[in-house]
């Protein structure tokens, strides 16, 4: 598992809400919620780092 870095966020009160909201939605912790939709965005505008390519296991 890749190491996590732990950060401060300041987010008004009606935005926290809202966010709370869509969490339990999609069965989430806020936190998990905001992860999902920040690692979302940074792979729609191609800026996450390319994995390294997998080897392909053809003894099967």
């Amino acid at each position: 598992m890749p190491d996590k870095k732990n950060f401060m966020l300041r987010v008004d009160a009606d935005m926290y809400k809202a966010l709370e909201k869509w969490a339990a939605d999609d069965f989430r912790s806020v936190n998990g919620q905001i992860e999902y939709l920040l690692h979302k965005a940074l792979k729609d505008q191609g800026r996450l780092p390319k994995e390294p390519a997998k080897p392909n296991d053809k003894s099967k």
